[in-house]
C-alpha cells in the first residue's frame, strides 16, 4: 500500500462551515428503479443489472426505525446511484427520502433520530452531510481537499472521525520542478501500486469537532506520517471506534512502509487522545491482523484478530480487552473464522457474523461463559448487524436466489423479511433448486458441495454442467450472490451448477481452511475432480458436457485443472487468473500473500515448500497437457494479478493449437464491475459455454 520509505505527505486542509462548503445543485438525471419486461421467466443479464441492491443498515436511537439504501443502475447510462429510505421497525411506513442524482452513503442516525449524517458527491469529491431525518434540510459539513471517504461520530456527538485521503509520495515534478510536462513515476520501494491503484495518496483519520451545526478544529492524528488508516483496500469506517466518554479514539492502522509493509499483516489498535493527542499501541506484540474494534458503554473493547504475521486468511478471533486492559481470546473454543462483530446493549454479549458449514449465519457468544447461539441460519448469508436488543438484530441476508433484503433477526425466532425491494421482478422469474451434496474426498473426508438446478429441472433429462471454482484462495463457497458469478442467472440457461466447498475454504474449522497454504496443486484439486466424478455419476448429468470456470485463485484453479483433468470438461474459462507463478510472485504487491501461500520465492532452492510449489503448482508447467478450449478474461487495472497472466495463458493455448478467446477490459480492474462491460462478460461467457457445452443447440 505505501509506496515510499522517504516521503513527502501533502495535508494542506480547508474546511468551511454550512452551505459555504459546498452545495447540492446537481441537475443530472436521477437514476430510478428501472422498468423491465421478463419475457417467458427467463433471466437474464440485463435483468441482472436491474435488480434493486440492498444495504447501508441503520437502526434508530429508540429502536423505531430502520434506515437503509437501495442502489439502481442504468445500463445507458453506465452508472447507478443508490437512494436513501426510512421503514418502521416492523417494515410498515417504507418511504424514500432523498431523490438525487448522486449516491447517498455511509448514512447514520444522528441528534437522537431527528437528523441523518451522510456522505454525498457534489462536484469531483464527496463530502460531509446531514439533513433532517424526513430527507429536508440537506447541509453540508466540510470542504476537504482529500474528500471524506466515511466517517464516525463520537457518542456524545461533540466530535466526529472523518476518512480523508491525503498525497503520499513524490511527484516527479517534486523531484524536478522544471519538467512540469514530464510524466512518469519515481519508485525507490515497494507497494508503489495496490489492487487497482498506482497510489499516490492514502487515508489518514481526520477528527473535528462539532458543535451541532458546524465543525471546527479539523485535525490529521497522523499528521506527517507515512501510514494508511484505514488499511486499504477494504478498511472502513468499522476501523474506528470512539470511547464511551467520547474523549479518546481507536484506530486501526499498519505503521510500516515499503518492503516492511509488503511482507507484514501486522496491523494494531491505537488509541488517540483528543486532550493532550497522545497515540497508545493497544495490541502492541500481536503479530497478525487486528482490526474491527467495538467499545461498550462500560468500557470493554472488542476486535477481531489474527494470530499469524504473513498470514491474511488466518482465524479471526473475538478479542475482549477489560478495562483493566486484560485480553481474552472469546472464541479460542470456537473453530470458525469470524467476519464482523457487534456489542449487545447489556455489554455481556457479542453477535457475530461467520462461514459455517457451508452459509454464513448470525451468532452470539456470552463473553463471560462464552457459549454460543445461532440468531438466524437456515440456507442464506447474512451481511451487516444493526444491533436492536440484547435478543435482536437487523440484518441483510441473501442466498443463490435472491439478492439482499432486510431481515429483523431474533434469538429463538424465524427471522422477518422487513423490505420486499425485488419481490415484483423475482416472481416473474422461473425458479430454481438449491440443493446440498455432501461428497466424500480422496482422504475420507465429506465436503459440502451446493449443486443448483435449472428452471423446470426434470431427472429424466439431462443436463451440461459448470464446475464453480472459488477464488480467495480462502473465500467461503456459502449462499452468496453475485452480480458477475451469478448461480441463478447460470442455471436460468439451463446448466447444473456444482459449488464444491474445497479444502482451503472457511466455515468447516481452520485445519480445513490452512490445508490448502503451500499445497495449490494438491487436495483442493482433487476435491474439485471428486465433485465432477460425483455429480458424473447422476443420471441427469450429461457427463460429456461439463464446463469449469473461476476467477482470481479460481482462475488459477481453470488453469491448473486444464492440464490435469484427464478429459473431464468440455471446455474453460478463466478470469483473473495466475497462470505463471513465478512471474505471480515478482508482479503482485502484497508479498505477505505469496510468502504464506506459496511458501517463498522461487529462487529459495533449500525451501521444500516453495520448490514443491513451482514445480506442482505452477500451470504453465502442465501446458503441454492443454487440450480444451479455453476462454480468458481479465481487467487491464487488475495490479494484484495483473492482465498480463491472462496474455501469456492465451498466447500459450494459441500456440498449442487450442481454441481460445481472450477479453480484456482496459478500464476494470480484478472485477467487472460498470453495468455494461459486465453485461458484455456474462453474453462472452454464456456464448463460450453454449458453444462448447450445448452443441447443436
Amino acid at each position: 500500500m505505501n509506496i515510499y520509505k522517504h516521503l513527502i505527505m501533502a495535508t494542506s486542509i480547508a474546511l468551511a462551515a454550512g452551505m459555504t462548503a459546498c452545495t447540492d445543485t446537481d441537475d443530472a438525471p436521477i437514476i430510478e428503479k428501472p422498468q423491465v419486461t421478463v419475457e417467458n421467466g427467463q433471466f437474464t443479464p440485463e435483468l441482472l443489472n436491474s435488480l434493486g441492491r440492498v444495504g447501508g443498515v441503520q437502526v434508530s436511537p429508540d429502536g423505531t426505525r430502520v434506515l437503509y439504501g437501495i442502489t439502481y443502475y442504468d445500463i445507458a447510462q453506465n452508472k447507478g446511484n443508490c437512494e436513501l429510505h426510512v421503514m418502521n421497525i416492523d417494515g410498515t411506513d417504507d418511504r424514500r427520502i432523498t431523490h438525487t442524482a448522486s449516491s447517498e452513503s455511509g448514512a447514520m442516525w444522528l441528534d437522537g433520530g431527528k437528523k441523518i449524517a451522510f456522505v454525498y458527491k457534489q462536484g469531483e469529491r464527496t463530502q460531509l452531510w446531514v439533513m433532517d431525518a424526513d430527507g429536508t434540510g440537506r447541509t453540508c459539513l466540510t470542504d476537504l481537499e482529500g474528500g471524506v471517504d466515511g466517517f464516525l461520530f463520537s457518542p456524545d456527538e461533540k466530535h466526529v472521525v472523518l476518512i480523508s485521503r491525503v498525497k503520499y509520495g513524490k511527484t516527479a515534478q517534486d523531484h524536478h520542478p522544471d519538467l512540469q510536462k514530464a510524466n512518469a513515476r519515481i519508485i525507490d520501494d515497494l507497494m508503489y501500486k495496490h489492487w487497482d491503484e498506482w497510489v499516490a495518496d492514502v487515508p489518514h483519520p481526520f477528527v473535528a469537532d462539532y458543535d451541532g451545526t458546524d465543525l471546527n478544529n479539523v485535525r490529521d492524528i497522523l499528521d506527517g506520517e507515512p501510514y494508511e488508516s484505514p488499511m486499504k483496500p477494504w478498511g472502513g469506517i468499522e476501523s474506528f471506534a470512539w470511547s464511551p466518554d467520547s474523549n479518546s479514539l481507536i484506530y486501526v492502522c499498519r505503521k510500516k512502509t515499503g518492503l516492511e509493509y509488503a511482507i507484514s499483516t501486522n496491523s494494531d489498535l491505537y488509541r488517540y487522545s483528543l486532550a493532550d493527542g497522545k497515540t497508545e499501541n493497544l495490541t502492541e506484540g500481536m503479530m497478525g491482523y487486528d482490526t474491527c474494534p467495538i467499545m461498550t458503554e462500560g468500557g470493554r473493547l472488542a476486535w477481531l484478530s489474527m494470530e499469524h504475521d504473513g498470514y491474511e486468511a488466518d482465524k479471526n478471533r473475538i478479542m475482549v480487552m477489560e478495562p483493566d486492559g486484560t485480553k481474552r481470546d472469546i472464541t479460542a473454543e470456537w473453530d470458525y473464522s469470524v467476519d464482523a462483530i457487534a456489542w449487545a446493549p447489556d455489554g455481556r454479549h457479542i453477535f457475530f457474523i461467520a462461514p459455517y458449514q457451508g452459509t454464513t449465519p448470525v451468532f452470539r457468544i456470552d463473553a463471560e461463559t462464552l457459549a454460543v447461539d445461532t440468531i438466524a441460519a437456515g440456507v442464506w448469508d447474512y451481511a451487516d448487524l444493526a444491533v436492536l436488543s440484547d435478543d435482536a438484530v437487523v440484518t441483510l441476508r441473501h442466498n443463490y436466489a435472491q439478492p439482499n433484503e432486510v431481515v429483523l433477526a431474533s434469538a429463538g425466532k424465524e427471522p422477518t423479511v422487513l423490505t420486499h425491494v425485488n419481490d415484483d421482478l423475482l416472481a416473474q422469474l422461473d425458479s430454481i433448486t438449491i440443493t446440498k451434496e455432501m461428497v466424500p474426498t480422496t482422504d475420507g473426508k465429506q465436503m459440502t458441495t451446493w449443486v443448483v438446478l435449472p428452471p423446470g429441472f426434470d431427472p429424466s433429462k439431462k443436463y451440461p454442467a459448470i464446475l464453480f471454482c472459488e477464488g480467495g484462495p480462502q473465500s467461503p463457497v456459502s449462499q452468496f450472490w453475485s452480480y458477475r458469478w451469478n448461480f441463478r442467472l447460470m442455471a436460468a440457461q439451463g446448466y447444473v451448477i456444482i459449488a464444491p466447498n474445497r479444502r482451503g475454504l472457511p466455515g468447516f474449522g481452520t485445519e480445513w481452511n490452512a490445508q490448502i497454504s503451500g499445497d495449490y496443486g494438491g487436495q483442493n484439486m482433487k476435491d474439485y475432480l471428486s465433485a465432477v466424478d460425483y455429480m458424473k455419476r447422476k443420471p441427469w448429468i450429461d457427463g460429456e458436457h461439463i464446463g469449469a470456470t473461476g476467477a482470481s485463485y479460481g482462475g488459477y484453479s481453470v488453469y491448473w485443472l486444464a492440464g490435469n483433468h484427464n478429459k473431464r470438461f468440455a471446455c474453460l474459462l478463466a478470469h483473473a487468473g495466475i497462470f505463471n507463478l513465478e512471474a505471480q510472485y515478482l508482479e503482485t504487491e502484497e508479498m505477505w500473500f505469496v510468502n504464506w501461500d506459496l511458501g517463498g520465492a522461487f529462487w529459495e532452492k533449500d525451501n521444500a515448500v516453495a520448490q514443491k510449489t513451482y514445480r506442482e503448482a505452477d500451470p504453465k508447467r502442465f501446458v503441454q497437457n492443454w487440450d480444451t478450449p479455453i476462454m480468458i478474461t481479465a481487467g487491464e487495472k487488475d495490479y494484484r494479478i495483473v492482465f498480463t497472466q491472462a496474455t501469456q495463458a492465451f498466447n500459450a493455448a494459441k500456440l498449442r493449437g487450442i481454441e481460445a478467446r481472450m477479453v480484456l477490459f482496459p478500464d476494470e480492474n480484478h472485477w467487472i464491475l460498470t453495468p455494461q462491460n459486465s453485461i458484455l462478460w456474462q453474453r462472452e461467457f454464456f456464448g463460450w459455454m453454449d458453444k462448447y457445452l450445448k452443441p447443436g443447440q
